[in-house]
């Protein structure tokens, strides 16, 4: 990730040091006849039939990180980057800052339960100023975060000490006071409710796409998200999984390290609601947690992804060294905190650059990847295509350790018992479990 950031050259001599027969070790299927011809832009179209304003995304994108957990210096080089490298920057859930804007990247507006930005003064959704912000031609899709992986089902409390007059004006709250992010959404209580909500919103961005973000916990709840757009024939036009292995600036252990689904997982169960529901070909499905390479991108687009999000390593494009200090506001290479003497040494030209580099890179890289294994698209990755390592002498194929359903079988009955029940647990009217014989 450095190497790349910074220009230098990447390749590794001498051979792989993995051990290629230990457990766990994993490779992608590789053709004997490489297709030399894979489009080098590799974008996916994100946008359903009900989406009036489509947008082209990059593979890679900058996964969600606030303005208050990053600083002012930090934003501004990301959307720099983001900007030159043509890919897309998520504005985390503390809203859109003045250094969001600065450089016009294209912007993905995250709204978590406290819809800074476009909240009213007990906290609640302000359509009227969630349309203002949302129209304008910088945000390219709105995102409702439902919970994060490092964190699921955690709200937070930024104290009022730190409600700086930036972070007051960037999220709508009074200076000085808490500044709260509840646990659950106001707006929505059921997966109707949600989907309902999801179209008010694209209505009031100007028809832009909407989609959800969360880390899986209860399968169900998923699948009853699922069978809500099926009843009211709203269709989300993405949906981001985001692992339990997922960074943030800080977090209570017991849920960073015991709460919420790893992505793999995660990442596979969304597939196969959206696969078996017949409806993949209408909602995209992005992956986010821990992603550093193009053989990360691959692997997951064998899985379901049509992209993937990244924090951690555009944050090492920026400098960053893992001193573990993001929640002190001491982070010394100026990334992680508001202190203006810290910032200092965060270039923003030099590091945008950086970001930008990486990004180059990393889905070249991927291209090469697709390239080898003779396909036309990455969206041809295949769960036959990535093997695991089971033992010494033992491999599979993933479609051969996990299920994968074919198209619309949900509706006709799963064959795996496991996602039958998880589909008829499933109730569109409520989160709750439906209870089945």
């Amino acid at each position: 990730m450095y190497a790349r950031a910074k220009g230098e050259v990447d390749a590794h001599p001498f051979g792989t040091e993995l051990d290629v027969y230990a457990g766990e070790y994993e490779w992608l299927a590789h053709s004997i006849m490489p297709n030399p011809d894979v489009d080098p832009q590799m974008r996916v179209q994100v946008g359903s039939s009900q989406c009036s304003r489509p947008y082209a995304a990059s593979r890679l994108n900058i996964s969600a990180m606030s303005f208050g957990a990053l600083g002012a210096n930090a934003i501004e080089a990301l959307n720099l980057g983001a900007k030159l490298g043509d890919f897309y920057h998520d504005t985390g859930e503390g809203g859109i800052s003045p250094y969001h804007r600065r450089h016009g990247g294209d912007l993905v507006w995250e709204l978590g339960s406290g819809y800074f930005g476009c909240r009213q003064a007990d906290g609640t959704f302000d359509p009227e100023r969630f349309r203002d912000r949302a129209q304008d031609d910088q945000v390219k899709m709105t995102e409702i975060k439902l919970s994060q992986g490092a964190k699921p089902g955690h709200g937070g409390v930024l104290p009022g000490v730190k409600v700086t007059r930036e972070i007051a004006e960037t999220r709508g709250v009074p200076e000085g006071q808490d500044c709260l992010s509840p646990a659950v959404h106001s707006a929505f209580s059921t997966p109707r409710e949600l989907v309902e909500f999801a179209a008010r919103m694209r209505e009031l961005s100007g028809g832009k796409p909407v989609g959800i973000k969360l880390c899986v916990g209860l399968p169900h709840e998923l699948f009853a998200v699922v069978k809500a757009m099926l009843t009211t024939g709203i269709v989300l036009d993405f949906i981001v999984i985001d692992g339990a292995e997922g960074g943030t600036g800080a977090a209570p252990t017991e849920l960073s390290d015991r709460m919420g689904m790893p992505l793999r997982e995660g990442l596979i169960i969304a597939r196969n609601a959206l696969v078996g529901a017949g409806l993949k070909g209408q909602v995209r499905l992005a992956a986010s947690g821990k992603v550093t390479s193009g053989a990360g991108i691959a692997m997951h687009a064998a899985l379901g992804a049509d992209w993937c999000n990244a924090g951690r390593a555009f944050m090492f494009s920026l400098g960053c060294i893992q001193s573990m200090r993001c929640h002190a506001d001491t982070c010394p290479t100026g990334i992680a905190t508001q202190s203006p003497a810290r910032q200092r040494g965060l270039v923003v030209p030099e590091k945008a650059q950086r970001v930008a580099r990486f990004h180059k890179a990393t889905v070249g890289a991927l291209r090469e990847l697709t390239v080898a294994a003779g396909l036309h698209s990455v969206d041809d990755f295949k769960p036959w295509h990535l093997r695991h390592r089971i033992n010494v002498a033992e491999m599979r194929q993933m479609d051969e350790l996990y299920p994968f359903v074919r198209e619309g079988e949900l509706l006709d009955g799963a064959q795996n018992p496991t996602l039958r029940r998880w589909w008829d647990e499933a109730d569109p009217e409520s989160f709750r479990r439906r209870l089945v014989d």
